[in-house]
């Protein structure tokens, strides 16, 4: 589904991202992870077109994105969420929810004044998915709240559903769980098993290793920009290279 070849991104001189090579199988769940500043999340808004890669290549499935803006790399089928919440506050949890459809709303500043039949009709067709969609995400009894007066963990299950209303082909989820407590955490894994059985390809950043043991298929570690593996959970969790990174060196001080 994706593949990443040599990806590197420097900022002001200084290496983020160093040669980044690995693909992402298609219906699996790949996690990322690292230590903090290991290059997560540039890397995920290299992929988003949020920053672009200097020099490697992006590619979904048949098609090179490096270079691609963020709207047509959303129209190729990527979905994301954030690290740090990205809700419209004052809007309502369905129009938040119904946001994640606007590259099939399909209709013209014209056709908007006018309210044609055809447009009117596909308003209700993709209101009935955001209500299907707040549905499978147990948020219908939020709907009409403003996004800003929810509670953090509901506040991430819509930014959820938003990512995954339009079916994308590959849903980046950055740190999906940071700040929930165990409860919503149970709750949010739910959500990821779910999409998984109806074969969502996953990219997934995440600290919470349980989490990743628990759902992944294929793990990459990140540590100063460079990838120091990758193989399945069991794999990553006995490479010397990883406890290193995350421990720090084991060997006797005097």
């Amino acid at each position: 589904m994706l593949h990443l070849d040599n990806v590197s991104k420097y900022f002001g001189g200084l290496p983020a991202l160093h040669e980044v090579s690995f693909h992402v199988p298609r219906g699996g769940i790949t996690a990322l992870i690292g230590p903090n500043g290991a290059g997560k999340s540039t890397l995920i808004n290299c992929i988003t077109g949020v920053h672009r890669a200097d020099s490697g290549n992006i590619q979904l499935e048949q098609a090179s994105i490096r270079c691609a803006p963020t709207h047509v790399i959303a129209r190729h089928g990527v979905g994301r969420t954030f690290q740090n919440l990205k809700l419209f506050g004052r809007l309502s949890v369905l129009d938040n929810v119904l946001s994640g459809l606007n590259n099939e709303a399909g209709s013209s500043m014209c056709m908007a004044l006018l309210r044609l039949p055809y447009l009117r009709h596909r308003e209700r067709h993709l209101k009935l998915r955001a209500l299907e969609a707040l549905d499978n995400f147990d948020l219908t009894h939020l709907a009409s709240h403003p996004a800003q007066i929810l509670a953090y963990g509901d506040k991430k299950r819509v930014e959820l559903a938003r990512a995954s209303i339009g079916n994308p082909r590959l849903l980046l989820l950055d740190e999906p769980v940071a700040g929930l407590n165990a409860t919503e955490t149970a709750a949010v894994a739910t959500q990821l098993r779910r999409l998984h059985r109806l074969g969502q390809t996953m990219l997934l950043v995440e600290h919470d290793m349980e989490l990743v043991m628990e759902l992944a298929d294929q793990v990459v570690v990140l540590d100063s920009g460079e990838v120091i593996a990758c193989g399945t959970p069991a794999e990553v969790q006995r490479n010397p290279r990883v406890l290193k990174a995350y421990l720090g060196s084991m060997e006797p001080t005097a």
